[in-house]
């Protein structure tokens, strides 16, 4: 009971709001030094206008650079004096230490800072756009994190995907060119799980994502087309439809799997009312992909209603009313001006849903809780590979094949629509 203390409980508050403060505070230093860096560049270019822009150029960038260097010197003596690590620590649970350590950076580091983005600028020479600058140096902290938070994890995979790192030598693997070599031939002749291949379960997965894929477009486009027209109690309807997309995926796929037991689930209450057999949802191979599949188009449909309705509702009436004049019936009306012009939203929804469906972890692991495997699917098995037997540069090359998959579905895919054909041109 010590720990929840309100002493306790406020100084755990204090921690979290005085980190959350530093790097608000550290994050708009940052951006107002990038606004400067810009500002410097710009008073540079007007500044030093010469006969020849060669020279002008020459001119700036040196400046800066020795503006750069001479005040990185004076920062890096100042830092030498300071003691940084007690400063450092010093910031822990302390709101006000927090604020003044940012204080202290921010003194010492906004001049060399200001100097070293203008620099950036002036050698990006962003000349036909020069308005481009500051966009571009606005995005670099979000681009900066990006590819912090993307590309170091795909080094990271890469590194194991080449590597014979498992339980058995996980502190003492080795990287090397044969050792990718030798996973990949593995992962396409040896069994991925206990026993299933690479190829079928491969195809199954294929099958898994255009079942699901097909049952959600269609579905989730029927119910935006019945919500689009005007009805009664439409935000009722709204509601209650997005009820599946809105409730977490963990609990809704194991409140799936209860309802699919076989002689106390929901599902076979009723088809023993209706004079049918029960079915083995959960230990039968078959069934029990039937069962993904179900859970699965219900979860997903409502999440390509909502993306679908949007999209309706932006296109024009007039369209419809020229067609209705023309003498045009609502099939014609759907296939000449619906599809064409929701043609945008149904591309992206199309590739996120086949992505999403192709690494839907939940409810394939979860419906599947006897392990059946003929039952799973690429992800799963990799996750097994990974987990459950320990193969962990074998999964590392099993995750860059299924990403190398969707990659190139995902741009034959765009390429083939010819979605954004209208963005370039």
């Amino acid at each position: 009971m010590d720990k929840l203390k309100p002493e306790v409980l406020g100084n755990s508050l204090q921690q979290v709001l005085s980190t959350v403060l530093v790097l608000v505070l550290a994050l708009v230093t940052f951006e107002v030094a990038l606004y400067a860096g810009w500002r410097l560049a710009e008073w540079l270019d007007k500044r030093l206008r010469r006969p020849s822009n060669v020279v002008a150029y020459v001119i700036q960038v040196g400046t800066l650079a020795v503006f750069f260097f001479v005040t990185l010197a004076v920062a890096l003596s100042v830092l030498d004096s300071l003691d940084f690590k007690a400063l450092l620590e010093s910031m822990e649970g302390d709101l006000v230490r927090g604020v003044y350590l940012w204080a202290t950076l921010s003194a010492i580091a906004i001049v060399p800072l200001v100097a070293f983005l203008g620099l950036v600028v002036s050698l990006m020479r962003l000349q036909r756009q020069p308005s481009l600058r500051l966009a571009f140096m606005l995005l670099a902290p979000a681009g900066i994190g990006l590819a912090a938070l993307i590309g170091y994890p795909m080094y990271y995979e890469l590194r194991l995907a080449f590597s014979n790192m498992s339980l058995r030598n996980f502190r003492e693997f080795q990287i090397g060119l044969e050792y990718g070599v030798t996973n990949l031939q593995r992962l396409l002749t040896d069994p991925v799980l206990q026993q299933q291949t690479f190829t079928p379960v491969f195809a199954r997965t294929v099958i898994w994502t255009a079942v699901n894929v097909f049952f959600h477009v269609w579905g989730g486009l029927a119910l935006a087309l019945l919500l689009n027209r005007p009805m009664r109690g439409k935000g009722f309807y709204r509601t209650l439809l997005v009820l599946p997309w809105a409730v977490p995926q963990i609990i809704a796929v194991l409140a799936w799997r209860g309802e699919f037991h076989f002689q106390y689930g929901f599902v076979n209450l009723i088809l023993t009312g209706l004079g049918l057999e029960p079915i083995n949802w959960l230990t039968d191979a078959v069934w029990n992909f039937v069962a993904m599949c179900l859970v699965n188009i219900w979860l997903g449909i409502p999440f390509m209603m909502v993306i679908f309705l949007g999209g309706l509702q932006s296109i024009s009436g007039e369209y419809y009313e020229a067609a209705e004049i023309d003498g045009a019936s609502p099939y014609q009306q759907f296939r000449r001006i619906t599809l064409p012009l929701l043609r945008p939203v149904l591309t992206p929804a199309i590739v996120l849903g086949t992505i999403w469906t192709f690494n839907n972890f939940n409810v394939p692991f979860l419906i599947n809780q006897n392990e059946l495997e003929t039952s799973d699917i690429l992800v799963t098995a990799l996750y097994r590979a990974a987990f459950e037997y320990n193969r962990y540069g074998f999964a590392a090359m099993f995750a860059f094949v299924i990403f190398l998959i969707l990659l190139v579905f995902s741009l034959v895919y765009i390429w083939r629509s010819g979605t954004l054909r209208g963005v370039y041109e």
